[in-house]
């Protein structure tokens, strides 16, 4: 058999289990495309909606009803013959894990049932000895660094869908799937010796819908239920979340609408004290708050070196902190259908000069659904009213605990700078050429590695002082568009001085 693992390139964490990336460790790079393609192609298909909406946005008929498990979209990948069988999980991030018991256990049942290849959606998530519902966190904190051999046994995989089960694709025929599924694995419901199996399904129409979200929901203290229709579609039903957080900007209706409050700016306190916009809100309002509103906020009004348009392209004004709002929302996610990082800038009040500095991109989240509650009239904008924990409770928050002393970044370098002057009628002109290393394209992707910058003066213009740019990651392609400027700009009777 030929494997698709190069275990050699695995980082070994505990015992058998390993932790690699797919560009280094698998051979066949189309896998990952194939989990991404998946990841994304659910979120185009999966409506979110609260159990209010749901009565009424879900035809009637009859669905597949499973509860939702509350850990990181991963897909199990597994080739096998008569001598050898391998399993591994692949998330859309690019991160493969290998060795825990329940690789092992998928391996184990994929090959009595004679398969040969397969690629199994689900949800990797930590099984915990206390008999609470998963969460997020602990697959985030086990599946990164396990304490013990115990942990890691504690990983477990429950398969939803069959992307690829011996070349047959099973994922828009989700009755044959689950039934697959559940012959290979087992059903959930009694599966506490299982590591890998089916998520717990039930069949009923939409009322029984509503049963199992009361039973598992609000009974048991599940995340939510993910109801399926090979028809209707997918819709995942949870309860909506509440979050306290601080109003730094505003942005007016426009046309019908002046007068009237489009959205708001808003933003978590992290703990040093700086705020990360989180989310705009411009749900849940009447017309009459929206008219109250936008006057309560025209007086606060700040400066800004930050700015940030709505999604009528119109600026927010920013306003100086203080103000709270309670929030619903549907759901928070931290990361890409890709796996990547979802950043958010970090911006700074300067009280000795009235005005908003922004700082850096650091990663943090987006919401799904927010509206408007209600003005917090017994917060105001501090650490401990608007708390980053709102968010990190409830999803994975990469890099948390950085501050703003952390996030200086490295100095640039200038390689190369070339001044020329020129007189013509009387009057000089100056161009100036300027490269320059960032050294921060690996601290923050708003940077790119190289800039050159031409600086273009001269007083018999309409417009005296143009400047032109230039930005790459390669240093050579910037060091090409440095020699073409130079022959472009630095000709015909100019002269270097510097």
């Amino acid at each position: 058999m030929d494997t698709l693992l190069n275990k050699d390139k695995l980082r070994q964490i505990l015992g058998d289990y390993a932790v690699g990336k797919a560009s280094e460790c698998i051979t066949d790079p189309d896998i990952l495309r194939q989990v991404r393609m998946r990841r994304r192609q659910l979120g185009r298909m999966m409506m979110a909606l609260d159990r209010e909406k749901a009565k009424y946005r879900i035809p009637a008929g009859d669905y597949f009803i499973s509860r939702k498990i509350d850990g990181e979209f991963t897909c199990l990948v597994y080739r096998g013959d008569k001598k050898s069988a391998e399993a591994f999980t692949l998330n859309p991030g690019g991160t493969v894990r290998s060795g825990a018991a329940f690789h092992l256990e998928a391996a184990k049942k994929l090959s009595k049932a004679g398969i040969k290849s397969a690629l199994l959606g689900g949800e990797l998530y930590v099984r915990r000895s206390d008999g609470k519902r998963p969460w997020v966190h602990d697959v985030v904190r086990v599946a990164r660094k396990p304490e013990d051999q115990a942990a890691v046994d504690s990983l477990s995989f429950g398969i939803f869908n069959i992307y690829d089960l011996d070349g047959v694709d099973l994922s828009m025929h989700y009755a044959d799937a689950i039934k697959r599924i559940e012959e290979i694995f087992g059903k959930a419901v009694g599966s506490e010796h299982q590591r890998v199996h089916s998520v717990e399904t039930v069949i009923g129409d939409e009322k029984k819908i509503f049963r199992q979200y009361a039973k598992w929901v609000d009974k048991e203290g599940a995340e939510g239920v993910v109801v399926r229709s090979d028809s209707a579609g997918i819709f995942k039903i949870k309860p909506r979340h509440t979050l306290d957080l601080a109003v730094v900007g505003f942005s007016e209706g426009i046309d019908d609408r002046a007068g009237m409050l489009h959205s708001m700016l808003l933003a978590v306190i992290r703990s040093d004290g700086s705020f990360q916009i989180v989310s705009r809100v411009g749900g849940g309002f009447s017309d009459e708050q929206r008219i109250e509103i936008l006057k309560q906020l025209k007086p606060l009004v700040a400066e800004s070196e930050y700015a940030e348009v709505n999604s009528d392209r119109v600026a927010y004004q920013m306003l100086t902190p203080g103000l709270v709002v309670e929030i619903s929302c549907l759901d928070i996610i931290s990361r890409t259908s890709h796996g990547s990082t979802i950043d958010r800038m970090i911006i700074e009040w300067n009280e000795e000069q009235k005005r908003w500095e922004g700082i850096r991109r650091l990663p943090l989240c987006s919401l799904i659904s927010p509206q408007f509650l209600r003005i917090r009239e017994d917060k105001s904008a501090n650490p401990d009213d608007v708390k980053m924990s709102q968010l990190s409770d409830i999803t994975e928050i990469p890099e948390l605990e950085r501050v703003a002393d952390d996030l200086i970044l490295p100095v640039s370098t200038v390689m190369e700078r070339i001044v020329a002057t020129k007189t013509l009628k009387q009057a000089s002109m100056v161009r100036k050429l300027l490269l320059w290393k960032t050294n921060k394209e690996e601290a923050a992707r708003d940077f790119p590695a190289y800039v050159l910058h031409l600086t273009n003066y001269s007083p018999n213009r309409k417009e005296p002082l143009q400047h032109e740019i230039r930005v790459s990651s390669s240093e050579k392609q910037i060091r090409k568009l440095l020699e073409d400027w130079k022959k472009k700009y630095i000709v015909g009777g100019w002269k270097i001085i510097s």
